[in-house]
């Protein structure tokens, strides 16, 4: 069975309406998992790969609006697409402004669905590589020793080779070296590059750090 490359979860107390969206994906070939409530969802072991919440706004218990909340203070980063039989623009613009993708009134169009369902999980697939590229880069920066990590900031402020040997009471020969440990480990072919990476990492090359 192959695998699915990613998920479209739905959320909704109306059987017959999780039917119909579970066989709308089924029919241009996305994989879903259909949950009766918030809380059902909450319990469920949720699948490591591209995904979406499309969710009922009005539900019985957890409503939508607070699932939402809930899943934002867990840190479970998840896109949503609320969808809602009694939508009103004070609710729109609070789903929205808590990181909602869509917001659609039942009935709608099944294209408008499945146009919100692409662009969610496209910005999921594009979180989660940011994620991990910088899972990697932090990695990368913590194998650097102390001595490397001290090079490396005075490196991207700006200074020359002979002037970060006097900042830190070296020979210009040992900072090179230095500097060309931080290049491999980072896997940085330039200067330019180098910088780009402290800039995803938010290190400041006005700050030393202390050791």
């Amino acid at each position: 069975m192959k695998q699915a490359e990613q998920m479209v979860m739905v959320i909704d107390d109306d059987p017959s309406v999780r039917t119909a969206i579970a066989q709308l994906l089924g029919a241009v070939g996305l994989t879903s998992e259909t949950f009766a409530s918030g809380e059902e969802f909450l319990e469920a072991d949720l699948p490591d790969l591209p995904r979406c919440l499309v969710l009922d706004v009005r539900l019985p218990g957890l409503s939508g609006l607070n699932l939402q909340r809930e899943l934002s203070e867990r840190k479970i980063d998840i896109p949503i697409i609320f969808i809602t039989g009694h939508g009103d623009i004070p609710m729109t613009v609070q789903a929205m402004k808590a990181g909602a993708v869509e917001f659609l009134s039942k009935p709608f169009r099944d294209q408008d669905l499945l146009d919100a369902i692409e662009h969610a999980t496209e910005r999921d697939r594009l979180a989660r590589r940011e994620r991990r590229e910088l899972e990697q880069l932090d990695e990368r920066y913590r194998s650097l020793t102390p001595r490397e990590r001290e090079v490396m900031q005075l490196v991207i402020a700006g200074l020359l080779n002979k002037q970060i040997a006097v900042e830190l009471d070296l020979s210009e020969k040992t900072v090179n070296v230095h500097r060309g440990q931080v290049m491999h480990k980072m896997r940085a072919d330039s200067l330019a590059e180098l910088v780009r990476m402290a800039e995803r990492l938010h290190l400041s090359p006005a700050r030393r750090e202390e050791h």
